[in-house]
């Protein structure tokens, strides 16, 4: 009896160390699991608030035990938390089902003869939407028109770090720019501690900068726009493609704005390091445009958002699209409307002024 329990755990123990040889280097196994989203709340029909959670990838630890050669090794395996995307705002208002002539993946689109304010192409574009990072626009117009010393340096603190959506920043906290350079990043890479220490920075601190940007926008005409800080990582700053293309109107008035909007790479010192910053359009380097000004934005909530005046097949164009499904979409539609209009007759009247669609 002693000598089959013997034989029987000479056995399990065969069978265990083999099953150990099947697993792969330094994880033992490796679990997807998939968390449903929170429910979101109705959105309104002027601000629509909504909330949700946003697609994120998280991992944890796991504890696995594996018997090999009669000994018990313990391992860790990482185990990989997928959360679906949440929809855009846009989504939520069943924005995405409008149809248009040119099949733009951009639920919201205007685009504008900046000299003559003759309506080429519209859809939706009195819904009112996240901004996202279109927000630094009115951000670098506030700055400028400010008048503070370009030359004055502004210290990265605390207090710019963002604890709305937790986005990284390559302007660790103790990196001191100029203001000069603090623009420059926040129009060219949309770098969010550089446009909020701009706004820390201004006379009266960060709320009397948001006042000025409410201020700024009433006084523009912009009566769909709201501000409450000024990166655009909040979803409250909201706006309508008709207010956009009034602001691209004004940015483009500065030349600071227009030259920095445009560049397409800039090098500043971060501590003792030489830094190389790159914009956030691939645009910018592409040689069928003639850009004058531009920014590109997004959150979650907001979806892929660009605005842009242009010159092209004799015309300067305001270019504005919001909430763009795809990660190249909002490129691809300004493409779609360039190839357009090159193939228009010059100041044609052919304005396009499309409503949504009932889902």
């Amino acid at each position: 009896m002693a000598f089959i329990d013997k034989l029987k755990l000479t056995g399990l123990m065969a069978l265990l160390a083999a099953s150990a040889l099947l697993l792969p280097a330094g994880a033992d196994a490796a679990t997807l699991e998939q968390k449903a989203p929170a429910d979101a709340t109705a959105p309104t029909a002027r601000t629509g608030k909504v909330r949700a959670h946003s697609a994120r990838a998280s991992k944890s630890n796991r504890t696995a035990v594996v018997v090999r050669s009669g000994r018990r090794v313990k391992q860790v395996a990482s185990v990989v938390r997928v959360e679906p995307a949440r929809p855009s705002f846009g989504q939520l208002y069943g924005l995405h089902n409008t149809a248009d002539s040119l099949d733009l993946k951009s639920s919201v689109a205007l685009v504008l003869d900046s000299d003559t304010n003759e309506v080429l192409f519209s859809k939706n574009s009195q819904a009112v939407l996240p901004i996202a990072s279109l927000t630094k626009l009115m951000t670098a117009v506030v700055v400028t028109e400010a008048n503070q010393p370009l030359n004055e340096s502004i210290t990265v603190s605390d207090d710019d770090i963002d604890t709305e959506k937790g986005s990284r920043s390559r302007l660790k906290v103790g990196t001191t720019l100029s203001r000069e350079e603090m623009l420059h990043l926040a129009l060219m890479s949309s770098e969010n501690r550089a446009a909020h220490a701009l706004g820390r920075s201004y006379p009266g601190g960060l709320e009397a900068f948001v006042a000025a940007m409410n201020n700024k926008a009433l006084e523009l005409g912009m009566h769909d726009t709201h501000y409450v800080e000024p990166t655009g990582l909040s979803s409250r700053n909201q706006s309508s493609a008709r207010d956009l293309a009034t602001l691209v109107q004004a940015a483009q008035e500065h030349a600071i704005i227009r030259e920095f909007s445009t560049s397409p790479e800039y090098q500043v010192e971060v501590g003792k390091r030489p830094t190389q910053f790159r914009t956030t359009n691939a645009l910018v380097r592409s040689p069928a445009w003639d850009i004058v000004l531009q920014k590109t934005g997004f959150i979650n909530e907001a979806g892929r958002c660009l605005v842009m005046q242009a010159k092209m097949a004799g015309r300067k164009l305001t270019m504005v699209f919001l909430d763009s499904a795809g990660k190249y979409s909002r490129i691809g539609d300004a493409e779609r409307v360039r190839r357009w209009v090159s193939a228009l007759p010059v100041h044609a009247p052919v304005a396009v002024d499309l409503v949504k669609v009932a889902s």
